[in-house]
């Protein structure tokens, strides 16, 4: 009799699986059509690959529940109990060009190869160089971009070439005496690989650093290969398009701040566009991710730079990095670069924080200054990833807030580089609200979007 009970339960416990299953699939067909029936798109919010959104993880924690209780009852009453879960719920993680080795090692037998790379070359955990001299690939020279080849040098610190002490290569600093190599930089290379770890912000130095190493090797003649990677920011475009007269090494593209393509992507379409100098092309081979698209974002396994510790920190950094150009801290010489902002005299900060000098920011803005603001630390990622935009509120109410307005923005004028226009700052000035602002870009954003779709090589976010 009591055989036939624990028989029962653990019918039951199937029977509510699949109802909740069934429901599940109905809220997901709901979820991701529209009021006519046609399909929309859901956006992934993850820290990690693809995660199964809500619906997906209730039948997930109902299956393991089910499992859960119907193993307690086949110990305890023999009761022989089998469940799997639907193939939709098994996720691939993502591949980054890097791991399919199988994609482009047979392309570097008999060459001697270049490595543009930084700490984030990782492969399975183990940095790409280990992993080519395992497999007898002939490295004739690394090339560091900034933060140097180990990524932890100061943010705009100079860095000299140098020997790597642990495998004894030569090391051609691309941020210090130089940022583009020359012809006898290139000297003994046969083919170029790429691969640094992006965050999809356009004054972030690794694609500039990218940019001219495909215009050098398009000069050489030497082909390049961009072992692609995902972007943590990918999963939207925002931001002002840079103007022509604001080109720099912190904007060398016209485009968005955040544009939403991954670096490989990014290459093709500067290839595309013909944005090299004397329109030269770079004969580039991209080595695709797998598993990937624009859905989704990226925990990545490696700090991409020392001032970018964590998920956080990448998705808060487009709309942060702004304060780089005025009086006002955003955490640099703290725990958490990128995730605070502090003035000395934000009196409606409830939160205090002193920067001081550490690797990755040795001279913090205001060190050793008591600052008050603004902690968003206690943010969770999932909160980030709801905007799809810059936040431009935090800048708009710091100016606002702060007495000395002449002093705000400071007067080398970085914030009108970092912005890629001067009418970003003005608007500020001017007293514009964030949704007037955003307005003012829209259409730049359409015309670009509309570009950048003939180069994506993922699907889309929308």
């Amino acid at each position: 009799m009591r055989s036939e009970l624990q028989m029962t339960n653990v019918k039951k416990i199937f029977l509510i699986s699949w109802i909740v299953v069934i429901c599940c699939f109905i809220g997901d067909l709901y979820a991701n059509t529209d009021d006519f029936g046609k399909p929309r798109n859901v956006k992934c919010k993850s820290q990690n690959s693809k995660v199964p959104g809500v619906q997906d993880r209730l039948c997930q924690w109902t299956f393991n529940v089910a499992i859960s209780q119907a193993k307690a009852i086949s110990r305890t009453r023999d009761v022989a109990v089998s469940i799997k879960y639907p193939a939709s719920h098994i996720q691939n993680p993502v591949v980054p060009g890097a791991e399919r080795l199988e994609m482009y090692l047979k392309l570097l037998e008999g060459k001697s190869v270049g490595l543009t790379i930084n700490q984030s070359s990782m492969v399975q955990g183990r940095h790409l160089v280990d992993v080519l001299l395992e497999n007898k690939v002939d490295i004739e020279r690394i090339y560091a971009p900034e933060h140097g080849f180990r990524g932890t040098a100061d943010a705009g610190a100079k860095i000299e070439d140098q020997k790597d002490s642990k495998t004894g290569l030569s090391v051609l600093s691309l941020y210090g005496k130089k940022r583009k190599p020359s012809q006898e930089d290139l000297a003994g290379v046969d083919i170029m690989i790429f691969d640094i770890q992006d965050v999809g912000v356009r004054f972030y130095t690794f694609i500039s650093t990218m940019h001219l190493m495909m215009e050098a090797c398009a000069e050489a003649g030497i082909p390049m290969i961009v072992l692609d990677r995902p972007n943590p920011n990918g999963y939207y475009v925002d931001g002002p398009v840079r103007e022509p007269e604001y080109k720099s090494f912190i904007g060398m593209h016209p485009i968005p701040v955040v544009y939403g393509m991954t670096i490989g992507e990014l290459a093709t379409m500067i290839n595309g566009e013909g944005w090299l100098e004397n329109g030269v092309q770079c004969d580039l081979t991209v080595i695709a991710c797998e598993n990937y698209d624009h859905t989704m974002t990226y925990d990545l396994p490696v700090a991409p730079s020392p001032n970018l510790p964590n998920l956080r920190s990448i998705l808060l950094y487009p709309s942060l990095c702004f304060f780089e150009g005025t009086n006002v801290s955003i955490g640099r010489g703290t725990a958490n670069q990128f995730q605070v902002i502090g003035h000395p005299d934000f009196a409606p900060g409830g939160y205090t924080f002193t920067p001081e000098p550490m690797p990755g920011a040795m001279k913090p803005k205001y060190d050793g200054v008591t600052l008050h603001g603004t902690n968003l630390s206690t943010l969770t990622t999932d909160e980030i990833l709801e905007w799809r935009s810059i936040n431009l509120s935090w800048l708009i109410q710091y100016y606002t807030y702060l007495s000395d307005k002449g002093a705000f923005f400071l007067e080398n004028l970085f914030f009108d580089r970092l912005a890629g226009t001067a009418k970003l700052r003005e608007q500020i000035l001017a007293g514009w609200s964030e949704e007037e602002i955003r307005g003012s870009w829209e259409k730049d954003v359409k015309g670009f979007k509309a570009k950048r779709k003939l180069y994506l090589l993922y699907q889309d976010f929308e």
